[in-house]
């Protein structure tokens, strides 16, 4: 679609256009209403500093949209909520992440486990050309951090996130 098609939606449609790049309705419903953008630059520049604006709720909604890091596509069908695009850019994002071997794959799984048990929200990193060993070690590293620093690195990675989606949602 395009910008300008995006800026006639009518409202819950362009919310929801917007959920398939970030799953917090907040962020989504304020931009909505500060149409119409003049570029998408401009959308992408408001959208990062509300994103970075929105209450701790919505960076943990955003992040529970996400499938855990290495998950197959059946376990992605499983989420609700944020539709079938989110879901299947995910899954291409994180392509690299599933063609590992079984021990990282492992590995990923009792990572993802230890993080949710440390932090209470999934584990988020942009996956986009990462390989799984780099998305393992990248985990590893995080879950050193204390909770508050965590939550603002996982805000950050779901904002590169959002920024590529958005980039792909609005290609002209």
């Amino acid at each position: 679609m395009t910008l300008a098609e995006w800026n006639q939606f009518p409202r819950e449609q362009a919310v929801d256009a917007l959920l398939s790049c970030c799953g917090s309705h907040g962020w989504a419903r304020v931009l909505v209403e500060r149409r119409p953008y003049d570029s998408a630059e401009a959308l992408v520049v408001d959208a990062e500093e509300v994103w970075f604006a929105m209450p701790e709720e919505e960076w943990l909604a955003a992040f529970a949209c996400h499938p855990r890091i290495g998950e197959r596509k059946a376990e992605v069908d499983a989420i609700g909520g944020a539709g079938a695009q989110f879901a299947d850019w995910s899954g291409t994002e994180q392509r690299s992440a599933q063609a590992t071997l079984e021990a990282v794959a492992a590995a990923l799984v009792e990572g993802n486990r230890a993080y949710e048990k440390k932090f209470g929200f999934l584990y988020i990193v942009f996956a986009s050309g990462r390989t799984a060993p780099e998305l393992l070690a990248i985990l590893e590293e995080r879950l050193g951090h204390d909770r508050e620093t965590e939550l603002n690195a996982a805000a950050r990675q779901q904002w590169a996130i959002t920024k590529l989606r958005l980039g792909k949602l609005l290609e002209e």
